[in-house]
């Protein structure tokens, strides 16, 4: 990857921008017959999401991701808009293929521009479906999709940076490139935009379950079955709802209420550039590297909170005293440890798991850290890590194996990867939980439950019902 010192406001320099391109043209030879241009500049603070409502189309593929954070310097939110160069593939070595994919990239690719701001420069956005092939021929994601998009915007506090990425080739006319990437920008940054506010949904909508309650507590049933037989110790069993509306969901208006209504969640979206889209607010985050230092979190074991103090007190005490539950966080704790061991990256972790609180549900958890070796790619750890037992089972492949035998809904990006990765090998990746595919006015939520000795049936159907509310109350 080039590096070229910052040009003061060239992508608002018509003649300047195309000089540039065709001056990469130019220097495309037999190796390289193509070429990635990555221009960042800084522009006054905008809302990302209003962005993505104001310049996306259905057709184009994008990505939305937010986190915020108690240290405010940390919270950030990002929005990647169409597709510059893709990569889809299936099969066992998705993840690989993804890395070289990214290699490949940024191998050609110059970098021009601000590079003092986090979030400068080409970041790569990925979703990597639950099982690493389709079976269902209605399958709307691949079992991995991989971009660099035409445009990023990302705001963290007061700074917001804007990066256009442009692909140039031999035979096209860099001309045509320079003046539509000048008119996008001047679109984005110069355009007055409205202020989001939450929208309060006044509609009702139909809900049809995928399978009924009565199904989904005899394949509880059959779950602890085989775990007393101990063909596996646990199982994370998803249950699906149809929920149709009159009118089409509204994406953003979706997406502006779960960031309101779950602050301390990954709010994500993802879209297929067919119309169909990926959304949800996860509280699980999957993997975290930031200048080599890695973060991890086990999720599991729930409980609801409580409408009083008092109760609300109760319930923790139960949950972080539950042996039960304890026995399944440390399923999770256990596995992340192994998987990261046999990596050579040694974890740093409490042994006593901390509460995590929502809005409507706590999980116990523990954070785990770790120093990570330079020559250790992010995609490589979470080859190793998806899927957790916190979302399919231990042992995992057995795990698996059941859980495409009993359950009728294609899982989809169901409890899959979802996040970013930039060119200096940061990224973020959170687990698709509590999430929602939407397409036109139907939607799918998903969402499980952990199944181990010592589950009720009826709990934990009340506990997946306790965790699809966050999508139904927020879709409009």
């Amino acid at each position: 990857m080039t590096v070229i010192p910052h040009r003061a406001n060239l992508l608002q320099d018509r003649n300047q921008l195309h000089q540039l391109l065709l001056d990469c043209q130019q220097s495309l030879t037999d190796k390289y017959q193509t070429k990635i241009v990555s221009i960042s500049q800084e522009i006054y603070p905008v809302d990302p999401l209003v962005v993505l409502q104001e310049i996306s189309e259905p057709c184009q593929r994008h990505f939305y991701f937010e986190k915020r954070n108690p240290i405010a310097d940390k919270s950030f939110a990002i929005a990647a808009l169409d597709s510059a160069i893709h990569l889809t593939v299936a099969g066992s070595d998705r993840f690989a293929l993804a890395q070289n994919f990214i290699r490949s990239t940024l191998a050609s690719t110059i970098t021009i521009g601000t590079e003092r701001l986090p979030f400068s420069g080409p970041h790569f956005f990925c979703s990597f479906a639950f099982f690493d092939e389709n079976i269902a021929g209605n399958s709307y994601f691949p079992p991995a999709t991989i971009f660099l998009p035409k445009w990023q915007i990302t705001r963290q506090q007061d700074s917001c940076i804007l990066v256009a990425n442009a692909l140039v080739e031999k035979d096209i006319n860099v001309k045509n490139i320079a003046e539509n990437i000048w008119q996008i920008f001047d679109k984005i940054a110069s355009r007055k935009y409205p202020k989001l506010t939450n929208y309060i949904n006044s509609r009702s909508f139909k809900q049809i379950p995928v399978n009924d309650a009565s199904q989904f507590k005899t394949s509880v049933k059959s779950a602890l079955e085989l775990i007393e037989s101990k063909y596996f110790s646990k199982i994370v069993l998803s249950q699906a709802i149809n929920v149709i509306s009159q009118t089409p969901f509204s994406l953003i208006d979706s997406l502006n209420n779960l960031r309101l209504s779950y602050p301390d969640c990954y709010v994500f979206s993802t879209s297929n550039g067919q119309g169909q889209n990926f959304i949800g607010a996860s509280p699980e985050r999957l993997i975290s590297i930031h200048n080599n230092q890695l973060s991890t979190d086990a999720l599991a074991g729930s409980a609801p909170r409580g409408k009083t103090e008092a109760e609300d007190a109760n319930l923790a005490r139960g949950l972080l005293h539950s042996e039960k539950d304890i026995r399944e966080h440390q399923v999770v704790i256990d596995f992340i440890v192994d998987r990261l061991s046999k990596l050579g990256i040694t974890p740093n972790f409490s042994p006593l798991p901390r509460l995590l609180q929502l809005s409507n549900i706590q999980h116990l958890w523990t954070p785990i850290t770790a120093q990570i070796p330079a020559d250790i790619h992010l995609l490589k750890i979470l080859a190793q890590l998806h899927p957790t037992p916190a979302v399919a089972g231990v042992p995992r492949d057995i795990a698996l194996e059941q859980i495409r035998r009993c359950e009728t809904c294609d899982r989809s990006l169901y409890a899959a990867p979802i996040g970013w990765i930039d060119r200096r090998g940061n990224g973020e990746f959170a687990v698709g939980i509590r999430s929602a595919l939407i397409d036109g006015d139907r939607a799918i939520l998903y969402a499980g439950a952990g199944i181990v000795a010592g589950s009720e049936p009826e709990k934990e159907l009340a506990e997946i019902q306790l965790k699809l509310q966050p999508l139904l109350n927020a879709l409009v």
